[in-house]
C-alpha cells in the first residue's frame, strides 16, 4: 500500500523541528491576568463538539495517526524505572514501528520518530546515551515531580544536573497552592528562575489542572506561565485524580492564542494523564488543528505526554493496512 495523503497533515519527525522564536519572557502584567475569566459550560459544549465527531478516516487516518507518532513523548514515570526499561523504550523510539508495516505504508521518505523520550533525572544520562546520532531529544521531569514541593534552591538544582546530562526539555512542575492563593507573583518569580536554570533546553510548565479547582485559575496559570517564559504549557504529571481532557485543553489552548495574538510567540502546549486510545490523540490533534491552525501540529508546538498510546496507534494502523487488530505483545513497549 502506498501512503500519498501526506498534504492533509504535514509529516516530520523529531529530527526535522521547524525553528521558530523561542519564547523570551514578559514581565508580569497583573491586569492582564485579572482580565480573564472562562465559561465552563460554553468550554464544555466546543470540547464536546470534538468528542462527539469521527475526525478522518481510511487513508488520511492513517497519514494522521503517523503525525500522531512524532508528536508523542515516550515517557516512563514509574517508581521502579531501571536502566533496562529506559534503554528498552529508547530502542522503541528509534523504531517506533514494526518494519513489515512500515514497508507496506511504502512512505521511505519519512523518518518517524516519536518527538521525545521522557524520564526521571536519574535516567537522562542513560537515554541521551541510546538515543546518540538519533535527533531525538531527552526531556526530563524536574522540580520535585509529581508535587513540586521542595526548597526552591534543590529544585534549581535538579534542573541544572538534568541539563548537565544531556536533557534538552525540562518538564517542571508548578507549586499548585501559589494558583490556589492567587499569587501569581511568586509563581511568575518561581516559574522565571526556572526558566533561567534551563539555559537552552525548552522548559514545558506542568499545571497539575486537576487541582487548581477551576478552569479561570487555570487559564490565568497558564497566561503566568507563558509570562514567565514557557516554551510549553502542560496540563498533567499524570499522577493526579484528573488528567487531561478536551475542557482544559480548550482552556490551555485558547489563552496560547490570546498569547501569541498579544505577543507575537507560539507556545507548545501538552496534554498529559490517561491518554491511552488512538480516538483520543485525533479528538486532540482536531481540537489544536481547529483552534490554534495545522501550522501547531508539530513537534515544536504540540506533544503528548503518554506511555501505551503508541502501542495502540501501532495497532491501528495495521488494522488499517491489513483490515486485522493485532495483540498488544506484537507491539511490545518495554
Amino acid at each position: 500500500m502506498s501512503l500519498r495523503v501526506i498534504d492533509k497533515t504535514p509529516q516530520g519527525g523529531a529530527q526535522t523541528h521547524t525553528p521558530h522564536q523561542r519564547n523570551p519572557g514578559f514581565p508580569l502584567d497583573l491586569d492582564w491576568v485579572e482580565r480573564v475569566r472562562m465559561n465552563r459550560s460554553a468550554l464544555e459544549r466546543r470540547a464536546g463538539s470534538i468528542g462527539a465527531r469521527r475526525t478522518v478516516k481510511k487513508d488520511y487516518q492513517l497519514a494522521w495517526l503517523l503525525k500522531a507518532i512524532t508528536l508523542i513523548d515516550l515517557t516512563t514515570l514509574n517508581a521502579d524505572d531501571t536502566a533496562g526499561r529506559v534503554e528498552r523504550l529508547c530502542a522503541k523510539a528509534l523504531h517506533p514501528l514494526r518494519q513489515d508495516i512500515v514497508d507496506r505504508l511504502d512512505v521511505p521518505e519519512l523518518r518517524i520518530l516519536p518527538g521525545a523520550v521522557c524520564v526521571y533525572h536519574s535516567f537522562v544520562k542513560t537515554a541521551v546515551d541510546a538515543l546518540d546520532g538519533s535527533g531525538i531529544p531527552v526531556a526530563a521531569v524536574s522540580t520535585a515531580f509529581p508535587h513540586g514541593l521542595a526548597p526552591l534552591e534543590t529544585k534549581l538544582r535538579e534542573i541544572e544536573l538534568s541539563v548537565a546530562d544531556g536533557a534538552k526539555e525540562i518538564d517542571i512542575v508548578i507549586e499548585r497552592g501559589m494558583v490556589l492563593r492567587q499569587d501569581w507573583q511568586a509563581l511568575y518569580d518561581q516559574v522565571k528562575a526556572f526558566r533561567k536554570a534551563c539555559g537552552d533546553a525548552h522548559i514545558k510548565t506542568i499545571l497539575g489542572t486537576g487541582e487548581l479547582a477551576t478552569q479561570t485559575n487555570i487559564a490565568k496559570a497558564s497566561l503566568v506561565c507563558m509570562m514567565a517564559g514557557a516554551d510549553f504549557i502542560k496540563t498533567s504529571t499524570g499522577k493526579e485524580k484528573t488528567n487531561a481532557n478536551l475542557v482544559t485543553s480548550l482552556t490551555m489552548i485558547r489563552m496560547i492564542r490570546w498569547f501569541a495574538e498579544q505577543t507575537g510567540i507560539e507556545i507548545g502546549y501538552k496534554p498529559a494523564g490517561g491518554i491511552a486510545k488512538t480516538k483520543d490523540a485525533l479528538n486532540y490533534m482536531a481540537l489544536l488543528k481547529e483552534e490554534l491552525g495545522v501550522a501547531w501540529l508539530q513537534p515544536h508546538l504540540f506533544r503528548f505526554g503518554a506511555s501505551s498510546l503508541l502501542t495502540d496507534i501501532e495497532r491501528q494502523i495495521e488494522h488499517g493496512l491489513t483490515g486485522h487488530y493485532a495483540a498488544d505483545y506484537r507491539q511490545p513497549m518495554v
